[in-house]
């Protein structure tokens, strides 16, 4: 809803949260680089009177100037205390659910970054902390120091690089997991497609940050897409009610967090849990991860590689 995907409505926005609050959705997550603060703030005006409703889950650890670009990523304990008092006044709460960190700094020990975490869970600013996109040997370091609510990573039908060991890790550990970008950025859902008009301030649209959606991988990966619309069309629902179903079968404490502004996307998202998925069905979905092209970000987007092990030390 801010400064992602292009231009958005307020409004729609607005009224797409409270149809999820509505439908028993509490989870909410967002970040304090979202539009640079944008959707804190909207989001802490969707849950004014609703607080109560809601599991408030906000990011901190990327560093950007004043137009919004970026910086550098830092987990030094004196920002942890900064950031988290920026988020509570955009989100006009007096403590966050969930604090994560949005990717590990790799120049600062995480066991410092966690540390000022959990100094926020007992200053009562905090309830629980988790990471994002963080490696198994950062998730053991770091719980060593604090219990890890949450792990949030990548994890879709096209995207299912933290099978090879950073799940394992969760279930080991007790950590919760939040699958983000389950729909592939839109991909999955079927809002893309080759006869779209690119939106300048769309980032999916020239696949310099996100090159499977760009010009150059767009069409193959629309291919795979098709299989989940098929597969869609069996059970007379939508293809972001399969791409989800596929993920809430995987294990039970895995939560997918869909990214919508629209209610109707928000309603069709609702339904998967309902929607079971034949054996053969779940085969032919877990086929595609293979043939994805292109990579998962661009070089300048800061995310550590599955299959490369942890080396940060203290």
């Amino acid at each position: 809803m801010s400064g992602l995907y292009g231009q958005a409505s307020e409004e729609e926005g607005l009224r797409a949260i409270d149809v999820a609050l509505d439908l028993g959705m509490n989870l909410l997550d967002t970040a304090d680089v979202y539009g640079s603060g944008h959707n804190e703030r909207l989001l802490g005006t969707a849950i004014r009177d609703r607080r109560d409703e809601a599991i408030v889950a906000t990011k901190f650890g990327n560093v950007v100037d004043a137009a919004g670009r970026p910086l550098r990523i830092s987990g030094r304990a004196d920002y942890v205390h900064e950031a988290c008092e920026h988020s509570l006044r955009r989100l006009g709460v007096d403590v966050i659910d969930l604090y994560l960190q949005h990717r590990v700094d790799p120049n600062t020990p995480i066991e410092e970054t966690v540390g000022a975490m959990a100094e926020l869970v007992q200053a009562g600013k905090v309830r629980y902390i988790g990471l994002c996109e963080a490696l198994p040997a950062d998730l053991r370091r770091a719980a060593a120091v604090h219990p890890i609510a949450v792990l949030q990573s990548e994890y879709s039908v096209l995207e299912r690089g933290v099978e090879a060991e950073v799940l394992d890790t969760c279930e080991d550990l007790g950590i919760g997991f939040m699958a983000y970008s389950p729909l592939s950025r839109g991909l999955l859902g079927g809002e893309l497609d080759l006869a779209r008009k690119p939106d300048p301030a769309d980032t999916r649209a020239d696949g310099t940050r996100y090159p499977r959606l760009g010009p150059a991988h767009l069409a193959a990966n629309l291919e795979l897409a098709r299989t989940v619309r098929r597969i869609a069309a069996a059970h007379d629902a939508g293809p972001a009610e399969v791409a989800l179903a596929w993920l809430l079968a995987r294990r039970p404490w895995i939560v997918p967090i869909p990214g919508t502004r629209r209610e109707a996307h928000v309603r069709s998202n609702a339904r998967a849990d309902a929607l079971v998925l034949s054996e053969d069905e779940a085969k032919r979905l877990e086929q595609l991860a293979s043939h994805v092209s292109g990579a998962r970000f661009g070089r300048d987007v800061p995310t550590p590689d599955w299959v490369s092990p942890a080396s940060r030390s203290p």
